[in-house]
Protein backbone atom coordinates (compact mmCIF):
# COMPACT_ATOMS: atom_id res chain seq x y z
CA UNK A 1 0.00 0.00 0.00
CA UNK A 2 2.98 2.44 0.85
CA UNK A 3 4.39 1.52 -2.19
CA UNK A 4 1.81 2.06 -4.44
CA UNK A 5 1.37 5.67 -2.36
CA UNK A 6 4.64 6.49 -2.91
CA UNK A 7 4.80 5.82 -6.98
CA UNK A 8 1.38 8.00 -6.84
CA UNK A 9 2.93 10.97 -5.33
CA UNK A 10 6.27 10.62 -7.84
CA UNK A 11 3.96 10.46 -10.75
CA UNK A 12 2.12 14.02 -9.25
CA UNK A 13 5.85 15.22 -9.20
CA UNK A 14 6.97 14.24 -12.34
CA UNK A 15 3.60 15.60 -14.12
CA UNK A 16 4.10 19.33 -12.03
CA UNK A 17 7.48 19.44 -13.24
CA UNK A 18 6.43 18.77 -16.89
CA UNK A 19 3.96 21.25 -16.70
CA UNK A 20 6.28 23.89 -15.11
CA UNK A 21 8.14 22.61 -18.43
CA UNK A 22 5.90 23.19 -21.13
CA UNK A 23 4.85 27.11 -19.37
CA UNK A 24 8.43 27.84 -19.39
CA UNK A 25 8.65 27.14 -22.92
CA UNK A 26 5.53 29.16 -24.20
CA UNK A 27 6.13 31.91 -21.67
CA UNK A 28 8.75 34.29 -23.27
CA UNK A 29 10.01 37.20 -22.53
CA UNK A 30 7.96 40.48 -24.01
CA UNK A 31 9.22 42.72 -26.95
CA UNK A 32 11.10 46.09 -24.97
CA UNK A 33 9.41 49.38 -25.94
CA UNK A 34 11.06 52.66 -24.83
CA UNK A 35 11.28 56.50 -25.88
CA UNK A 36 7.73 56.88 -26.19
CA UNK A 37 7.18 54.42 -28.65
CA UNK A 38 10.40 54.94 -31.00
CA UNK A 39 12.59 51.96 -29.80
CA UNK A 40 11.45 48.68 -29.66
CA UNK A 41 13.73 45.75 -28.37
CA UNK A 42 13.17 41.98 -28.79
CA UNK A 43 15.13 40.08 -26.09
CA UNK A 44 13.50 36.86 -27.46
CA UNK A 45 15.20 35.89 -30.89
CA UNK A 46 12.53 34.13 -32.01
CA UNK A 47 10.35 37.40 -32.11
CA UNK A 48 12.24 38.11 -35.20
CA UNK A 49 11.50 35.53 -37.29
CA UNK A 50 8.28 37.60 -37.82
CA UNK A 51 9.88 40.06 -39.48
CA UNK A 52 11.63 41.31 -42.89
CA UNK A 53 13.33 43.76 -44.01
CA UNK A 54 15.56 45.34 -47.00
CA UNK A 55 18.51 47.26 -47.19
CA UNK A 56 17.98 50.44 -48.88
CA UNK A 57 19.84 52.06 -52.25
CA UNK A 58 19.44 55.02 -54.34
CA UNK A 59 18.48 52.58 -57.52
CA UNK A 60 16.81 54.16 -60.29
CA UNK A 61 13.20 53.97 -60.23
CA UNK A 62 11.22 53.43 -63.44
CA UNK A 63 7.56 52.63 -64.39
CA UNK A 64 4.89 53.47 -66.13
CA UNK A 65 1.58 55.37 -65.69
CA UNK A 66 -1.53 55.70 -67.95
CA UNK A 67 -4.01 57.49 -67.92
CA UNK A 68 -7.39 58.23 -69.85
CA UNK A 69 -7.51 61.08 -72.72
CA UNK A 70 -9.84 62.81 -75.09
CA UNK A 71 -9.03 64.90 -78.44
CA UNK A 72 -10.83 68.11 -77.13
CA UNK A 73 -9.83 70.06 -79.80
CA UNK A 74 -8.32 69.89 -83.40
CA UNK A 75 -7.06 72.90 -85.86
CA UNK A 76 -7.66 73.01 -89.46
CA UNK A 77 -6.95 76.17 -91.71
CA UNK A 78 -9.71 77.96 -92.70
CA UNK A 79 -11.02 77.76 -95.80
CA UNK A 80 -12.05 81.52 -96.47
CA UNK A 81 -8.70 82.66 -95.78
CA UNK A 82 -9.22 84.22 -92.26
CA UNK A 83 -6.29 85.02 -90.47
CA UNK A 84 -6.57 82.77 -87.60
CA UNK A 85 -6.94 78.73 -87.52
CA UNK A 86 -10.34 77.35 -87.11
CA UNK A 87 -10.90 75.12 -83.77
CA UNK A 88 -12.90 72.60 -83.23
CA UNK A 89 -13.78 71.61 -80.26
CA UNK A 90 -15.42 68.44 -78.95
CA UNK A 91 -17.72 70.20 -76.40
CA UNK A 92 -19.49 72.79 -77.77
CA UNK A 93 -19.85 74.78 -74.67
CA UNK A 94 -16.03 75.66 -75.03
CA UNK A 95 -16.92 76.73 -79.03
CA UNK A 96 -19.19 79.25 -77.63
CA UNK A 97 -16.68 80.67 -74.87
CA UNK A 98 -14.05 81.03 -77.46
CA UNK A 99 -16.30 82.98 -79.68
CA UNK A 100 -17.98 85.26 -77.35
CA UNK A 101 -14.33 85.62 -76.02
CA UNK A 102 -12.51 86.37 -79.18
CA UNK A 103 -15.59 88.60 -80.07
CA UNK A 104 -15.23 90.59 -76.71
CA UNK A 105 -11.61 90.89 -77.80
CA UNK A 106 -12.61 92.95 -80.88
CA UNK A 107 -14.85 95.06 -78.94
CA UNK A 108 -12.34 95.75 -75.98
CA UNK A 109 -9.75 96.51 -78.64
CA UNK A 110 -12.25 99.32 -80.37
CA UNK A 111 -13.32 100.63 -77.08
CA UNK A 112 -10.03 101.01 -75.93
CA UNK A 113 -7.70 102.29 -79.06
CA UNK A 114 -11.02 104.31 -80.48
CA UNK A 115 -13.81 105.12 -79.17
CA UNK A 116 -12.00 106.12 -75.42
CA UNK A 117 -9.82 108.15 -77.45
CA UNK A 118 -12.37 110.17 -79.32
CA UNK A 119 -14.24 110.91 -76.19
CA UNK A 120 -11.23 111.94 -74.53
CA UNK A 121 -10.63 114.15 -77.19
CA UNK A 122 -14.19 115.38 -76.97
CA UNK A 123 -13.97 115.77 -73.39
CA UNK A 124 -10.73 118.36 -73.88
CA UNK A 125 -12.03 120.11 -76.77
CA UNK A 126 -15.69 120.75 -75.01
CA UNK A 127 -13.42 122.01 -71.89
CA UNK A 128 -11.63 124.63 -74.23
CA UNK A 129 -14.49 125.77 -75.85
CA UNK A 130 -16.19 126.32 -72.34
CA UNK A 131 -13.20 128.68 -70.99
CA UNK A 132 -13.60 130.59 -73.98
CA UNK A 133 -17.35 130.94 -73.48
CA UNK A 134 -17.99 129.03 -76.37
CA UNK A 135 -19.87 125.47 -74.73
CA UNK A 136 -22.06 125.50 -72.06
CA UNK A 137 -22.30 123.71 -68.46
CA UNK A 138 -24.71 121.03 -70.13
CA UNK A 139 -22.29 120.44 -72.81
CA UNK A 140 -19.29 119.69 -70.27
CA UNK A 141 -21.22 117.21 -68.46
CA UNK A 142 -22.70 115.90 -71.80
CA UNK A 143 -18.68 114.79 -72.50
CA UNK A 144 -17.99 113.83 -69.42
CA UNK A 145 -20.97 111.54 -69.25
CA UNK A 146 -20.20 110.12 -72.57
CA UNK A 147 -16.76 109.44 -71.56
CA UNK A 148 -17.54 107.87 -68.40
CA UNK A 149 -20.39 105.16 -70.11
CA UNK A 150 -17.58 104.09 -72.38
CA UNK A 151 -15.30 103.44 -69.67
CA UNK A 152 -18.26 101.60 -67.66
CA UNK A 153 -18.76 99.65 -71.18
CA UNK A 154 -14.82 98.61 -71.00
CA UNK A 155 -15.09 97.45 -67.84
CA UNK A 156 -18.31 95.49 -68.49
CA UNK A 157 -16.80 93.82 -71.75
CA UNK A 158 -13.15 92.73 -69.64
CA UNK A 159 -15.00 90.93 -66.84
CA UNK A 160 -17.51 88.90 -69.52
CA UNK A 161 -13.96 88.59 -71.08
CA UNK A 162 -12.77 86.99 -67.90
CA UNK A 163 -15.52 84.70 -67.39
CA UNK A 164 -14.95 83.02 -70.97
CA UNK A 165 -11.43 83.24 -69.98
CA UNK A 166 -11.76 81.14 -66.58
CA UNK A 167 -14.13 78.47 -68.39
CA UNK A 168 -11.55 77.37 -71.41
CA UNK A 169 -8.19 77.89 -68.65
CA UNK A 170 -10.86 75.15 -66.34
CA UNK A 171 -10.89 72.72 -69.13
CA UNK A 172 -6.94 72.93 -69.71
CA UNK A 173 -6.83 75.36 -72.69
CA UNK A 174 -5.59 79.29 -72.36
CA UNK A 175 -6.66 82.27 -75.38
CA UNK A 176 -3.24 82.34 -76.44
CA UNK A 177 -2.53 79.00 -76.61
CA UNK A 178 -5.79 78.58 -78.98
CA UNK A 179 -4.92 81.87 -80.92
CA UNK A 180 -1.21 80.81 -82.11
CA UNK A 181 -2.29 77.06 -82.51
CA UNK A 182 -1.46 75.84 -85.79
CA UNK A 183 -3.13 74.01 -88.35
CA UNK A 184 -2.98 70.47 -88.54
CA UNK A 185 -2.63 70.26 -84.44
CA UNK A 186 -4.61 68.05 -81.71
CA UNK A 187 -4.95 69.32 -78.31
CA UNK A 188 -5.20 66.11 -75.97
CA UNK A 189 -7.00 66.44 -72.36
CA UNK A 190 -5.34 64.28 -69.89
CA UNK A 191 -7.05 63.99 -66.72
CA UNK A 192 -3.61 63.06 -64.04
CA UNK A 193 -4.58 62.16 -60.34
CA UNK A 194 -3.22 64.84 -57.87
CA UNK A 195 -0.54 62.33 -55.93
CA UNK A 196 0.45 61.58 -59.71
CA UNK A 197 1.17 65.47 -60.81
CA UNK A 198 4.63 65.49 -59.79
CA UNK A 199 5.45 62.64 -62.14
CA UNK A 200 4.24 64.68 -65.53
CA UNK A 201 6.51 67.61 -66.89
CA UNK A 202 5.95 69.92 -69.37
CA UNK A 203 7.91 69.37 -72.30
CA UNK A 204 8.14 65.20 -71.70
CA UNK A 205 6.81 62.95 -74.25
CA UNK A 206 4.50 60.46 -74.08
CA UNK A 207 2.76 57.47 -76.01
CA UNK A 208 -0.91 57.68 -77.14
CA UNK A 209 -3.04 54.69 -78.30
CA UNK A 210 -6.46 56.00 -79.81
CA UNK A 211 -9.16 53.40 -79.53
CA UNK A 212 -9.73 54.02 -83.19
CA UNK A 213 -6.04 53.24 -84.37
CA UNK A 214 -5.29 50.24 -81.74
CA UNK A 215 -2.64 49.35 -83.79
CA UNK A 216 -0.99 52.50 -84.16
CA UNK A 217 0.90 54.22 -81.57
CA UNK A 218 1.26 58.24 -81.71
CA UNK A 219 4.00 60.22 -79.81
CA UNK A 220 2.55 63.63 -77.93
CA UNK A 221 4.16 66.47 -75.84
CA UNK A 222 2.65 67.52 -72.33
CA UNK A 223 2.62 71.22 -73.58
CA UNK A 224 0.85 72.30 -70.27
CA UNK A 225 -0.67 71.33 -66.82
CA UNK A 226 -3.78 72.97 -65.36
CA UNK A 227 -3.27 75.41 -62.39
CA UNK A 228 -6.75 73.77 -60.74
CA UNK A 229 -7.59 70.69 -58.97
CA UNK A 230 -11.53 69.62 -59.60
CA UNK A 231 -12.33 69.31 -55.70
CA UNK A 232 -14.55 66.19 -56.24
CA UNK A 233 -12.38 64.05 -58.51
CA UNK A 234 -9.15 65.69 -56.87
CA UNK A 235 -7.89 65.21 -60.80
CA UNK A 236 -5.67 67.67 -62.71
CA UNK A 237 -5.93 68.19 -66.63
CA UNK A 238 -2.98 68.01 -68.74
CA UNK A 239 -2.81 69.53 -71.94
CA UNK A 240 -0.85 67.44 -74.43
CA UNK A 241 -0.28 68.47 -78.44
CA UNK A 242 -0.23 65.39 -80.91
CA UNK A 243 0.42 66.14 -84.69
CA UNK A 244 -2.17 65.56 -86.64
CA UNK A 245 -1.29 66.44 -90.40
CA UNK A 246 -2.42 63.11 -91.60
CA UNK A 247 -6.05 64.27 -90.02
CA UNK A 248 -6.88 61.36 -89.38
CA UNK A 249 -7.46 62.60 -85.65
CA UNK A 250 -10.84 63.82 -84.75
CA UNK A 251 -12.46 65.94 -81.90
CA UNK A 252 -13.88 63.57 -79.27
CA UNK A 253 -11.74 60.46 -79.84
CA UNK A 254 -10.56 58.39 -76.63
CA UNK A 255 -7.19 57.64 -76.17
CA UNK A 256 -5.08 55.74 -73.55
CA UNK A 257 -1.81 58.62 -72.63
CA UNK A 258 1.36 56.26 -71.06
CA UNK A 259 4.02 58.45 -69.35
CA UNK A 260 7.47 57.08 -68.22
CA UNK A 261 8.30 57.76 -64.35
CA UNK A 262 11.64 57.62 -62.99
CA UNK A 263 13.67 58.61 -60.43
CA UNK A 264 17.02 58.37 -59.32
CA UNK A 265 17.79 61.33 -56.42
CA UNK A 266 16.09 59.57 -53.97
CA UNK A 267 16.05 56.79 -51.08
CA UNK A 268 13.08 54.92 -51.98
CA UNK A 269 10.97 52.58 -49.55
CA UNK A 270 8.85 49.76 -50.41
CA UNK A 271 5.47 50.97 -50.03
CA UNK A 272 4.26 47.89 -47.63
CA UNK A 273 7.26 49.43 -45.38
CA UNK A 274 4.99 53.01 -44.65
CA UNK A 275 3.09 53.81 -42.21
CA UNK A 276 0.69 56.55 -41.63
CA UNK A 277 -0.54 57.89 -37.68
CA UNK A 278 -2.44 61.29 -37.39
CA UNK A 279 -1.22 62.40 -41.11
CA UNK A 280 2.53 62.07 -40.34
CA UNK A 281 4.46 59.01 -42.17
CA UNK A 282 7.04 56.21 -40.28
CA UNK A 283 9.65 53.56 -41.37
CA UNK A 284 10.91 51.15 -39.07
CA UNK A 285 14.80 50.63 -39.43
CA UNK A 286 16.65 48.09 -37.58
CA UNK A 287 19.26 49.09 -35.64
CA UNK A 288 20.86 46.34 -34.01
CA UNK A 289 20.32 42.17 -34.61
CA UNK A 290 16.52 42.67 -32.24
CA UNK A 291 16.29 46.42 -32.01
CA UNK A 292 14.00 48.35 -34.64
CA UNK A 293 13.61 52.53 -34.25
CA UNK A 294 10.79 54.12 -35.63
CA UNK A 295 11.64 56.89 -37.93
CA UNK A 296 9.56 60.21 -39.06
CA UNK A 297 9.69 60.46 -42.97
CA UNK A 298 9.05 63.13 -45.59
CA UNK A 299 7.84 61.00 -48.54
CA UNK A 300 7.16 62.17 -52.53
CA UNK A 301 5.47 60.46 -55.21
CA UNK A 302 4.67 56.41 -55.84
CA UNK A 303 6.85 54.74 -58.70
CA UNK A 304 5.00 51.22 -59.43
CA UNK A 305 5.28 49.97 -55.92
CA UNK A 306 7.96 52.10 -54.50
CA UNK A 307 7.73 55.62 -52.45
CA UNK A 308 10.24 58.11 -52.98
CA UNK A 309 11.53 59.76 -49.60
CA UNK A 310 13.18 62.78 -49.06
CA UNK A 311 14.89 62.78 -45.61
CA UNK A 312 14.61 60.96 -42.64
CA UNK A 313 16.57 57.68 -43.54
CA UNK A 314 19.13 57.65 -46.04
CA UNK A 315 21.04 54.85 -47.89
CA UNK A 316 21.71 51.46 -46.25
CA UNK A 317 19.29 51.89 -43.76
CA UNK A 318 17.85 48.30 -43.43
CA UNK A 319 13.85 49.02 -43.06
CA UNK A 320 11.06 46.75 -41.71
CA UNK A 321 8.80 45.65 -44.57
CA UNK A 322 7.21 42.79 -43.21
CA UNK A 323 5.57 42.62 -39.85
CA UNK A 324 5.45 46.40 -39.97
CA UNK A 325 2.08 46.85 -38.26
CA UNK A 326 2.71 44.72 -35.34
CA UNK A 327 6.19 47.16 -34.93
CA UNK A 328 3.46 50.06 -35.32
CA UNK A 329 1.27 48.47 -32.66
CA UNK A 330 3.89 48.00 -30.53
CA UNK A 331 5.18 52.12 -31.10
CA UNK A 332 1.52 53.63 -30.70
CA UNK A 333 0.37 51.44 -28.23
CA UNK A 334 -1.94 49.87 -30.46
Amino acid sequence: MKHAIFTGFLLFLLSSCGSETKTDQIQRPSPIVSQDGLNIQFPDAGHLDFFKTETLNNDTLSAKFTAPATIAATVVASREGASQNLILFENPDLASHYTQLTQLQISINQISNINLKQRRQALERTKDLKSHGVATGQDLMDAESALSMEQSGLANEKAALIEHESKLISEGFTPDVLRKAKAGTAFLICDIPENQIGNIEEGSTCDIKFNAFPNTEFTGKVDAIAAIVDHSTRMIKARILVNNSSKKLKSGMFAKVTFDLSDDHNVSVNKNALVTVQGKHYVFIKTSENEFERKQVNIGQQIGDRIIVFDGISSADEVAIEGVLQLKGLSFGY
